[in-house]
């Protein structure tokens, strides 16, 4: 398990309203790996988001299916930084017609 194999694993979770993986999004902020599990900061691209409860849940339940042997899988959502456009990948900005 390393942290490249988690965001690698993270990319199947779609923002559903998006239709483009939380990577790519740049939500995703931090993965720390522990005795205890994996942990994963991440945000939304607005606090209102009113989807949060399904990326996260989608979130955890990918890690947990990939990395069956973590001890726990636990996902903060964070708001600082607010997620910004800029925070996109660039074959996100180019599915969103942005570049």
């Amino acid at each position: 398990m390393t942290e490249e194999k988690i965001i690698e694993s993270l990319r199947a979770v779609l923002d559903p309203e998006i239709g483009i993986n939380i990577v790519d999004l740049g939500m995703v902020y931090n993965v720390d790996i522990r005795d205890s599990g994996i942990f994963v900061q991440m945000t939304m691209t607005t606090p209102t988001c009113p989807l949060h409860a399904v990326i996260t849940r989608d979130a955890e339940q990918v890690l947990q299916t990939v990395f069956e042997d973590a001890k726990k899988v636990e996902i903060e959502l964070v708001w600082d930084p607010i997620w910004n456009p800029s925070m996109m990948s660039d074959s996100a900005k180019q599915l969103l017609g942005w570049e």
